[in-house]
């Protein structure tokens, strides 16, 4: 695929979409990568990683390896997500504090939109492929209503186990890795250890990541390609299942300390917006509103390009 400057700029901008998303804990950055067009190419590059990479690299030099990864692309991508992460993780972190009705109102309206994007790529509908949307919604919803575990565990094991499973929730459309630490009682061992820079910790949760994303993106990637049908609607599914994490109006069931000492939500449900008394539901109406036009205005984007 011949690719110019402006493609990679373009995907750059997808991955700095990724990433905003990613620093919100609820949002996955499977959701944009699936509506912004580059999924299956995002698992099929990710799993180019494997032995005959190794084999290519060690007979044929790095430019023919560089090639069989889809290197640029991942760079470009995961360029884009880096600076995304690094510039505004301070900009989500104090909109979260202090907007937090209308930041999840602009995501809520964005992922509203995308489940009518994804349900429009399937090709036939028929009882399995609705039983599957039916099972994955379900599921979905069920894990956004599970209580994060009190106790923390420091353990190796159990820290490279939580760092697979939560990067395996991150390439899933509707699924938060954020959300998925925190449900395993990992997300404050995982923070305090970036905080203090122990290595260690870093170390093992990156590995259990690596091991759980080369794995997972190999099942998805097999998936697409056998039962692509079906795959979308158990898709479809879990991200409408997972819109009730992101709901707009919480109330707080019970409260953690952060690492900086400051009480934050630990377990939230969502109520109806009439129950705050400044619920801010026109602008939250407003935002949801622009969330959903942005994914319809690059749904005709992508459709312009490929006529």
């Amino acid at each position: 695929m011949s690719r110019t400057i402006k493609d990679f700029v373009v995907i750059g901008l997808k991955g700095m979409a990724m990433g905003a998303a990613d620093v919100v804990p609820g949002v996955s950055g499977g959701t944009i990568a699936f509506i912004s067009g580059i999924y299956e190419e995002l698992l099929g590059s990710i799993s180019n990683v494997n032995l005959s990479l190794i084999k290519t690299l060690r007979k044929e030099g790095v430019k023919a390896a560089w090639k069989q990864l889809n290197g640029s692309f991942l760079l470009s991508l995961f360029i884009g997500i880096f600076i995304s992460i690094v510039s505004l993780a301070k900009v989500i972190k104090w909109l979260l504090e202090n907007e937090p009705i209308l930041l999840w109102s602009f995501f809520f309206g964005l992922v509203l939109a995308s489940v009518i994007y994804i349900a429009k790529q399937l090709t036939k509908w028929n009882f399995i492929a609705v039983l599957l949307l039916i099972v994955g919604a379900i599921l979905a919803y069920y894990i956004t209503t599970l209580n994060p575990l009190v106790s923390e565990n420091s353990s190796s094991l159990f820290l490279f186990l939580a760092g697979a499973i939560a990067i395996c929730a991150m390439i899933l459309p509707g699924i938060s890795g954020s959300f998925i630490l925190v449900l395993l009682g990992a997300y404050k061992p995982v923070l305090a250890a970036v905080n203090d820079r122990n290595f260690t910790v870093i170390a093992l949760v990156g590995a259990g990541a690596m091991v759980g994303l080369l794995t997972f993106s190999r099942v998805l990637k097999w998936l697409f390609a056998h039962f692509k049908n079906y795959t979308l609607a158990m898709l479809t599914g879990f991200i409408i299942g997972s819109l009730n994490k992101i709901w707009p109006w919480k109330e707080t069931i019970t409260w953690r300390t952060n690492s900086h000492g400051v009480k934050v939500p630990f377990n939230q449900q969502s109520v109806s917006p009439f129950a705050f008394e400044d619920n801010q539901l026109l602008y939250a109406i407003a935002l949801a509103f622009v969330g959903f036009a942005l994914i319809l205005l690059l749904e005709k984007l992508a459709v312009v390009k490929e006529k």
